[in-house]
């Protein structure tokens, strides 16, 4: 697929100086309806492009699927429009034999943005599936100084942020060797990461033992509860967890990582997984 990136004219003014007027690289968003059986599931707004990893990923975090063999296929609709045709924008999976079809209280009331996956949701109690995956006993120990360089390593890679600046990413890591298994690029952040858990279902790398999930922005509850649903003990980000976040990943037993920028970095939860840290500091005691 082509449609990533659009170009469009655009003005640059500098206060105090003359004004630009150029082409400028944007990130392009479109709606994706996921369905299942031909049954309409949700729409999410999404950067087109590895579609068939977000509808995995999203069926793991929300419980429909967990291992590749109940991801029997996927196709888009011809059809789309008026007009009979493929507009790429509509999705429809097809699972395998035996595996139950979504639960109707799953369905999406109205579509879900770029920034928030879990419009729709009837309340906060509907949020909190529940993993066939324990990561409270993954024996993950990775090393400060690996976890530190994983941002630089993953905005190295962003290819699409480098272009226009507007794009979220999600990463997947080896917590004992820091190799890069895949990373993925989406206007919602939620969407990279059900890509980035897509790929690692179709793959049958479920469940995602001893790995490390890193995430460019902030790290929202939906993001730990993904993480949790596919097996991943660690994730870390670049900004703030949410307190419901922390609370999540500390009743889950995963460990919760923010503020990993330079060569630092906030542990929310499960700190006993980042290794050779001094003695620790009580608080209101001098460091």
């Amino acid at each position: 697929m082509t449609r990533i990136t659009a170009r469009r004219r655009v003005t640059r003014l500098t206060v105090g100086d003359s004004s630009v007027v150029r082409e400028d690289v944007l990130t392009v968003e479109e709606p994706l309806e996921i369905r299942v059986g031909g049954r309409s599931l949700a729409v999410t707004m999404r950067t087109p492009g590895h579609d068939f990893d977000l509808a995995a990923g999203f069926l793991v975090s929300e419980g429909v699927i967990s291992r590749g063999s109940d991801f029997a296929a996927a196709r888009y609709c011809a059809g789309a429009t008026a007009e009979g045709l493929n507009t790429y924008n509509v999705l429809d999976v097809t699972l395998a034999p035996g595996v139950a079809a979504p639960d109707p209280s799953l369905e999406r009331s109205f579509y879900t943005t770029s920034s928030c996956g879990l419009c729709g949701k009837a309340s906060i109690d509907a949020v909190r599936t529940q993993s066939v995956y324990e990561v409270r006993d993954d024996p993950l120990r990775i090393d400060p100084a690996l976890l530190t360089g994983l941002p630089d390593r993953l905005r190295e890679e962003q290819a699409v942020f480098e272009k226009t600046g507007g794009l979220h990413a999600a990463a997947l890591f080896d917590g004992e060797t820091g190799e890069m298994f895949v990373l993925r690029e989406d206007v919602g952040r939620h969407n990279a990461v059900d890509k980035v858990v897509g790929w690692a279902l179709k793959e049958n790398r479920l469940p995602l033992r001893g790995t490390v999930l890193m995430v460019s922005g902030r790290a929202s509850f939906e993001l730990t509860q993904k993480a949790i649903m596919a097996g991943i003990p660690m994730l870390a980000a670049v900004s703030a967890p949410s307190s419901l976040a922390a609370e999540l990943a500390t009743d889950a037993g995963m460990t919760l990582v923010g503020f990993l920028r330079g060569s630092s970095m906030v542990i929310y939860a499960g700190d006993e997984r980042v290794t050779g840290t001094k003695e620790r500091v009580k608080e209101g005691s001098a460091a």
